[in-house]
Parts: C-alpha cells; structure tokens; sequence
C-alpha cells in the first residue's frame, strides 16, 4: 500500500505544481494556459498525473481507485493522450476544465484517502 500512498503523492506534487504556476503568476487559468513557456509545465504535469493513475491500475490498486470516478479516470486519460498525441491543436477549453473542475476533485478525494490511511 506504500507503493500506492506513493503514487498519490506523485499525484498531489503535480497538482500542487499546477496550482504554484497559476497561483506565483497572478494569472487566470485561461492566461496560463496559453502562455508559451506555463503552457508546457502545466501539461507534463497533466500527463505525469495521468501516469500515476495509470500505474495504480497496472498495480491492481482497485481499493484505492475506487475513490475515483470511472467517468474521471477515463478523462484524465483521454486528456494525457490528447496532450501526448495532438499537442499543438489540443483545446485549451479542455485543459482549463481539467484544471478548474477535475484536479479540485482529485487533491480532495486523495487526501481523505490519506487520512484514512493514517488511522
């Protein structure tokens, strides 16, 4: 199970990156995500978010994945191989949604995992 808290760990740093570049910029998220040199840190971080869920399936992390939506993890995958495939059409409206809705939704659901971990 270590190997899983740590996995979700990896999870929140990239959202907690996302959240530094957006919030030590002073910008809104529609400017960051067209800035050319934000634009690229916010969407590795997406992808290497996208990986570590990927990893927990692969480590038949089922207890841990339950938390999750399948309608969100199948998104966040989409949107890693949306990135990862097509990155110079990929639609901003699309990556702010990720950043606005969906990674909120992420950080909650992983620390109250934590948190149940711990006791």
């Amino acid at each position: 199970m270590s190997k899983a808290i740590n996995r979700l760990d990896k999870i929140l740093e990239c959202i907690e990156n996302i959240d530094f570049i957006i919030n030590d910029n002073n910008l809104k998220i529609t400017h960051t995500i067209e800035d050319r040199i934000i634009k690229p840190a916010i969407r590795m971080n997406i992808i290497r978010i996208a990986e570590q869920f990927a990893k927990l399936k692969d480590d038949n992390e089922f207890k841990i994945l339950e938390n999750f939506t399948n309608e969100d993890l199948k998104g966040i995958s989409s949107v890693r191989n949306y990135i990862a495939h097509d990155y110079d059409s990929t639609d901003e409206n699309i990556i702010e949604d990720v950043i606005r809705y969906n990674l909120p939704i992420f950080k909650t659901i992983i620390q109250d995992i934590k948190k149940n971990f711990e006791n």
